[in-house]
């Protein structure tokens, strides 16, 4: 069994929820990540920024990514997974979900790393990865 800590990010790239949204995509640009965790001022998750978020929820509503707070963009609940879950596990949970990203945290506070689909994927066998990947983009991407 592969735990997701031994394919996981570790202290990953993540932003405020009173960074605006240029911040964000500029934390995004530079660690070359098309998403990025959102922390509250508590600490705790509040979920996750995607490049698509930005041009969809800001750009092409026409506000001003300026004046728009991650917090503002950003939609929960948020899906997480322990550093000490099975990798296949967290497969299903991206399945479950469909999402391309999880946050990794110990408590549902604070972030220890993120896991990808594509951590993922290099560790599980094939067989198992290529349905999962297909249900993950079944319907919009997130």
């Amino acid at each position: 069994m592969t735990h997701v800590s031994e394919i996981m990010t570790s202290n990953p790239h993540y932003v405020d929820t009173s960074d605006n949204v240029v911040s964000a995509a500029r934390v995004m640009a530079a660690g070359d990540i098309g998403a990025v965790p959102v922390m509250g001022e508590d600490k705790r998750l509040k979920g996750m920024l995607t490049d698509r978020d930005i041009v969809v929820r800001v750009l092409a509503e026409g506000k001003d990514p300026m004046a728009v707070h991650a917090g503002e963009v950003v939609r929960g609940p948020v899906v997480t997974v322990r550093p000490d879950d099975d990798a296949a596990d967290a497969l299903r949970a991206m399945a479950d979900h469909q999402v391309r990203r999880l946050p990794v945290s110990e408590d549902g506070a604070g972030l220890v790393g993120i896991v990808s689909q594509a951590d993922v994927a290099r560790v599980l066998p094939e067989s198992d990865v290529g349905g999962v990947v297909g249900l993950i983009s079944e319907r919009n991407e997130r």
